[in-house]
């Protein structure tokens, strides 16, 4: 008679319990806009579109006009800093001598040494700048940040990289996430932290997520609102933009 019971009670508790089915679609979480720091025309293309790299991996190189001008001004600029130098040294050398004979005053060999100091100074500045110069040569070959795949190639040799202009867009699959939109009227009954499933019917997945972030920001056409849902798979061919349902217990 107790199991009839505790039967009756889990149908009952089912038929009150409804599922909510929304469609959305797999997001990488960590996807990022590659671009370079300077002007420069593409030399090298290393990656194609759908290729999986790996951190640290050469995505393209580019040779920068604008780095190899700073390199020649700062170059210049050390060399009329040290020839002047010289100039000064020379002179400074000859008017101690024609100090201890009393041929020129204290004073002048004092602007002088003030001049050589000076100097030595612009020369370590002159120094300090070329080699910061020529640290920047490593900007010209762009690396991949993390492992990811390439989502989007939009760079070819021969053509201009600009900065702020994404090159390159590659997303992190070790961080997938599934986004979806829900109606307002259903805002209600979900929370952060609730268990959801999870279903990619391409791959047959169905796994448990759950709700990691509800965007207090409404579509003013469909009056929805997005979430994002964690969820963890094993699943090797899982890449953002796939089609997937998110099944919601609601009440």
């Amino acid at each position: 008679m107790r199991n009839k019971f505790l039967i009756l009670l889990a149908l009952s508790a089912s038929l009150i319990a409804e599922t909510l089915t929304l469609s959305g679609s797999v997001i990488s979480d960590n996807q990022k806009m590659i671009t370079s720091r300077f002007m420069g025309f593409v030399t090298e293309v290393k990656v194609s579109d759908g290729e999986k790299v790996k951190k640290g991996q050469i995505l393209y190189t580019i040779d920068s006009r604008e780095i190899d001008s700073a390199k020649r001004q700062a170059e210049l600029g050390l060399q009329i800093y040290q020839n002047q130098y010289t100039n000064v040294e020379i002179n400074l050398n000859r008017h101690k001598r024609l100090l201890k004979k009393d041929m020129v005053s204290k004073y002048e060999v004092e602007n002088l040494e003030l001049a050589s100091k000076n100097l030595k100074d612009m020369i370590a500045i002159s120094k300090a700048r070329l080699q910061e110069v020529k640290n920047q040569y490593r900007y010209l070959i762009i690396k991949a940040p993390n492992d990811g795949v390439v989502v989007a190639k939009n760079i070819k040799v021969g053509e201009m990289a600009m900065p702020g202009m994404p090159a390159i867009v590659l997303s992190d699959l070790s961080d997938l996430k599934i986004s979806a939109e829900i109606a307002e009227g259903n805002l209600a009954q979900i929370s952060h932290g609730k268990k959801v499933v999870v279903n990619i019917p391409s791959l047959k997945i169905n796994a448990i997520g759950t709700i990691c972030a509800i965007i207090p920001n409404s579509n003013p056409m469909t009056h929805t609102f997005k979430i994002k849902i964690d969820f963890k798979t094993n699943h090797p061919s899982v890449y953002p933009g796939m089609y997937a349902t998110v099944n919601i217990e609601v009440n």
